[in-house]
């Protein structure tokens, strides 16, 4: 039987989601709570990947075990178990051909900076200092939703069989010293919203002009593309599927 689980995480002191070795990850953080109070041996498929820092305020995964649970006592036990960092919301029984990752037909993340020092922001939104042209970034990211290749984005040594990536919004708001952006598609590549942002940033920052965005992507070409913001202000916010009612 298979099951999706819905939860968060802070991802600080995670070398992001996926598995590995030799670094403490998520997944592997959840699959352990998991297979121990279920009483079973079963790996967990997560709709994407998140770098290290990279924080998720909702996710998704599915498992797949025969073993007999009550959901929200399984819930309520996970979040005794689990670290204070790691917040699951349900778990819920899904037709057997679901999948977490193959499915979602939509992930939404948000980048957020503070522009003022502020110590309760630390490792959860990146501290920038500089003025920013909001217009001018707001102009640039509607220029995102005119092309498909993002390959200028992408971390370079990529295993991907596409570099083609469908967005849907793209766009900043601010209030008073907190500035945010938010950016959704069907997929994404690897380190591409980062580098978007830090593009984004030049060009709020007079470094490149609004026009010089369309020359980037269309040189494919990641070297000329902004620099990678860190990676602590990114946050995976929203992961929808055909098959969940919101």
């Amino acid at each position: 039987m298979r099951y999706f689980i819905e939860f968060a995480y802070k991802g600080t002191h995670y070398h992001g989601w996926q598995s590995q070795p030799n670094a403490i990850s998520v997944q592997e953080v959840l699959t352990k709570a998991l297979n121990l109070l279920l009483h079973d041996t079963f790996e967990i498929v997560g709709a994407g990947r998140t770098d290290a820092g990279v924080h998720a305020a909702q996710m998704y995964a599915h498992f797949d075990t025969e073993t007999s649970f009550d959901d929200t006592l399984l819930v309520k036990k996970l979040n005794s178990f689990l670290p204070e960092d790691i917040a699951v919301f349900s778990v819920k029984r899904m037709h057997d051909e679901a999948h977490a990752r193959f499915d979602a037909s939509a992930r939404t993340y948000e980048y957020l900076i503070h522009t003022q020092k502020d110590v309760f922001s630390k490792d959860l939104s990146w501290y920038h200092f500089r003025d920013l042209d909001i217009a001018k970034m707001n102009q640039a990211a509607k220029i995102l939703l005119e092309y498909e290749d993002f390959e200028c984005f992408s971390k370079v040594h990529t295993d991907v069989f596409t570099f083609n990536c469908s967005i849907t919004e793209a766009y900043w708001t601010q209030e008073g010293n907190k500035i945010m952006f938010t950016i959704s598609a069907n997929r994404f590549l690897r380190n591409m919203v980062r580098a978007i942002v830090g593009t984004l940033i030049n060009i709020g920052t007079g470094k490149i002009e609004v026009d010089e965005l369309r020359n980037i992507i269309e040189s494919k070409n990641r070297s000329k593309a902004g620099f990678s913001v860190p990676a602590h202000g990114l946050y995976l916010t929203k992961v929808k599927y055909p098959y969940i009612n919101e």
